[in-house]
């Protein structure tokens, strides 16, 4: 795996001050702290993941039984806790090591996919909110599509969150 420049760059010297730090230090040391961070991420991911795949996958027209807005309400809602979880943990095991992984290429890929996926959610309920309602007779193709984009962008989120164990 190749590093960017280490030391260079706002992302680097931030790393290096949180990995430094007092709450770095203690994420390093604790025997629990890191492990409980890790598992409560992995929930965060299942909920995240889960939530949002579930919910995309009735976009794309899986489940058309189920009413969309009734599923979006609920699984957008499993979605935010699970994103949220995952933002809190993830900082926790980041400042334990975060200036080498902050100079990897897969963590750097990993927070542009997020970055993409959030910003396609958020697209998503910008543009198509107020016509979900619609969504149970006319889904439009443009919306399927990127419906089935979030999915492949979760997906490798993930992956690539896996991925950076074995670096």
């Amino acid at each position: 795996m190749e590093h960017g420049p280490r030391g260079s760059g706002l992302l680097a010297e931030g790393a290096a001050l949180l990995e430094h730090s007092p709450f770095g230090a203690l994420m390093r040391d604790s025997l629990w702290l890191y492990p409980a961070a890790n598992l409560l991420h992995l929930l965060g991911l299942v909920l995240l993941v889960g939530g949002i795949g579930l919910l995309d996958l009735r976009l794309v027209g899986f489940g058309r039984a189920l009413p969309v807005r009734v599923v979006s309400r609920l699984l957008t809602r499993v979605a935010l806790v699970g994103l949220a979880l995952m933002a809190a943990t993830g900082a926790a095991l980041f400042a334990a090591d975060a200036g080498p992984l902050a100079a990897t290429d897969i963590f750097q890929l990993k927070i542009l996919v997020i970055a993409a996926a959030l910003a396609n959610a958020i697209a998503f309920r910008w543009l198509w909110q107020r016509s979900l309602p619609d969504w149970d007779h006319t889904p439009p193709l443009l919306g399927r599509i990127q419906a089935a984009g979030s999915i492949v962008l979760w997906f490798f989120a993930g992956a690539l969150g896996r991925l950076i164990a074995y670096g």
